[in-house]
């Protein structure tokens, strides 16, 4: 027996819950089955499940083929549905995790549009700031905007942005403007991200990098909460440019010591595992959300 058929076998005997009901479900008989699942496991050298006359359980490892066969299944179907139905339109589910204020600011109308094109698509979308393990959870791909880290992920880039440091323009009446890094020690006070660093970093006059701790007087894990404080004159504040660029535009802040940021170029990914079949929903998707975004987005505001 060919491996795939005896995957379609253990599988149909795990859901089914017996030998006897999987047989039913595949007329066929109970002994043709479970020499099926003996075949297999003595091919693998290892045991799936552990049998009695009233129940059968799963070990730890036929978990585990279980859950390797039920991708592999299905992506294979999900390939062959493609391929007969490859000129027909888009349809089926797609979820996504997404940073929060990014997801609910941009990624939320960027999702819209493309469902207005592929109305098929049903979107399962989680805005969350928490790093989400994508093959564990579920997840067809993650929309993340950092540097990232070694990974078994595939990531295609989608977005350029850049942070910038802000006040408002009567917080700047009140403390003064500082003209180079070293003035923010001068009594400022600023606005904190919640798992950012401490200190904050520039480039000195002759290429240094200077470290400067400004007291925090609000630390918050949402960023437009902080800008909306910076907005009030609670603090200086350092900000993606998706987040601040209205506020920026519309005076309500003005970026300071721009000549000195140090390392301000973020980016954001489409990340996918790459063991993984990307189906051509999920495909089509990212290529929408790569031009959509733009190599400068509508939020470039310097």
């Amino acid at each position: 027996m060919n491996p795939l058929e005896e995957m379609q076998n253990f599988v149909r005997i795990v859901e089914a819950g017996s030998i006897t009901r999987a047989a039913e479900q595949q007329n066929t008989v109970k002994s043709a089955v479970s020499r099926k699942l003996a075949d297999l496991e003595k091919r693998l050298g290892v045991t799936l499940l552990t049998r009695t006359t009233r129940r059968q359980t799963l070990t730890d490892t036929g978990r585990s083929y279980y859950q390797q066969c039920i991708r592999i299944i299905g992506e294979l179907e999900e390939v062959e549905a493609e391929v007969r139905n490859e000129n027909c339109a888009l349809a089926g589910k797609i979820k996504v995790a997404a940073p929060l204020s990014f997801g609910l600011m941009h990624l939320s109308q960027a999702i819209r549009k493309f469902n207005e094109i592929n109305p098929e698509i049903y979107f399962e979308l989680d805005f969350n700031d928490r790093k989400v393990d994508i093959v564990e959870e579920g997840f067809d791909l993650a929309i993340r905007i950092a540097r990232l880290e070694d990974s078994s992920l595939v990531a295609r880039k989608l977005i350029h942005a850049r942070t910038l440091l802000c006040a408002s323009p009567a917080y700047l009446q009140e403390f003064g403007e500082p003209q180079m890094p070293e003035d923010l020690k001068k009594g400022h006070v600023k606005l904190k991200y919640a798992t950012n660093n401490d200190y904050w970093q520039f480039k000195g006059e002759n290429g240094e990098v200077v470290r400067i701790k400004v007291p925090a007087v609000i630390s918050a894990n949402n960023g437009e909460f902080l800008c909306q404080a910076a907005i009030e004159g609670k603090g200086l504040l350092f900000s993606p440019d998706f987040i601040c660029y209205k506020a920026v535009r519309s005076g309500l802040l003005k970026p300071i010591l721009c000549e000195y940021l140090l390392d301000n170029e973020i980016s954001g990914y489409a990340l996918y595992p790459q063991n993984r079949h990307l189906s051509r929903r999920v495909r089509s998707l990212i290529d929408f959300l790569a031009q959509y975004f733009g190599e400068k987005p509508y939020w470039s505001c310097l």
